[in-house]
């Protein structure tokens, strides 16, 4: 999981969405905006979100759902199934790290596939992880065979990670996952190269 920048010119704020329980049309539109800020990928996993994928419009702080403090900084879309894991288990987690914090990514720290604490003290970060799943085998797992797989295909390829990526993003993006691990382990930045 990478940081999750909010867009302080969204459309969101700018015409000023409010998300409706049950207005499957308005919340679509928080959807798709959310989806063209996140360039397509969960807030979460760091997977691309595909058209097959159930998506979710996520309340990370679920006590605030339907109130007047829910609003776009609490929105981000993920996949259903780490929302759905989510929902129960907020209240044993607290307090927590918000994904939109400036030092994310001080504090949960990204080391050869796995997400761990930057500091042993961090309660919120620990909280985040563990609420998260973030250190879950078989996703932490799935980080490290995909970044073992593009090293396999740079060195195939004798390629660079700058044209191996570029070449990718140009020929197949849905090929592109885990931008964090990508940036730490190559130096680079896929979120940037995205449009």
């Amino acid at each position: 999981m990478r940081r999750t920048p909010k867009n302080p010119d969204s459309t969101i704020l700018a015409n000023d969405i409010c998300y409706i329980e049950g207005n499957s049309t308005n919340n679509k539109k928080i959807a798709d905006i959310l989806f063209i800020e996140q360039k397509a990928f969960c807030a979460y996993t760091d997977e691309p979100l595909t058209r097959s994928d159930a998506k979710d419009i996520e309340h990370f702080n679920p006590d605030i759902k339907g109130t007047p403090e829910d609003n776009y900084s609490n929105w981000f879309l993920v996949k259903h199934q780490w929302n759905k894991e989510k929902a129960s288990k907020w209240l044993a987690y607290q307090p927590i790290l918000h994904p939109t914090e400036p030092d994310f990514e001080q504090r949960v720290i990204y080391i050869e596939g796995d997400y761990v604490v930057g500091s042993d003290t961090d309660i919120e970060a620990a909280n985040l992880i563990k609420l998260l799943k973030l250190d879950d085998i078989a996703l932490a797992d799935k980080r490290k065979k995909y970044i073992a797989r593009r090293r396999r295909d740079m060195t195939e390829y004798d390629q660079d990670p700058t044209t191996y990526f570029s070449i990718l993003l140009s020929e197949e993006p849905c090929a592109i996952s885990y931008l964090r691990a990508i940036k730490e382990t190559f130096g680079i930045d896929i979120w940037e190269m995205l449009s």
